[in-house]
């Protein structure tokens, strides 16, 4: 086989590879905020989302109305599954306090995260979604970059 032919061959492994193997989802977690308010709608819950294809655990934590789900699934399909139910459902809307840009000033709506939790502004449709980061005027004080900043001499 000659130089052409070996180009030829490496091309052809090359284009044909992405048609012998069928996109495989990634192993994740969808995490969602479900109305649940007995054990009858919790298990309804977890019946329908077990239910779903590539599904390999479905925990739920009725006390924080949160439900995970664990798999080779994507989220939209999770989430029109559970409001499948007729249950209130959305995308698990809160992130760890220690996640976001501090100092953090709380909002109203933080008062409905649980304990440890703020509302992530990015999942809420009703706010601009920007975050303001505020800069410690202490680190700006003696900053280079800051032509007005004090000098200690």
């Amino acid at each position: 086989m000659g130089v052409g032919g070996t180009l030829e061959y490496l091309s052809d492994l090359v284009n044909n590879s992405g048609h012998k193997h069928k996109k495989k989802k990634q192993l994740q977690t969808v995490e969602l905020k479900v109305r649940m308010d007995c054990d009858g709608c919790e298990l309804k819950v977890k019946n329908a989302l077990s239910s779903l294809t590539g599904v390999k655990s479905v925990e739920i934590n009725r006390k924080q109305q949160k439900v995970s789900v664990t798999g080779y699934v994507e989220p939209n399909k999770v989430l029109k599954k559970a409001k499948s139910t007729g249950k209130r459902a959305e995308i698990w809307p809160y992130v760890p306090y220690n996640l976001v840009a501090q100092p953090y000033i709380a909002q109203a709506y933080d008062k409905k995260a649980p304990p440890g939790y703020v509302r992530n502004v990015d999942n809420n449709p009703s706010s601009t979604g920007t975050v303001t980061k505020y800069e410690d005027p202490y680190t700006t004080m003696f900053s280079d970059d800051n032509p007005n900043a004090c000098s200690i001499m």
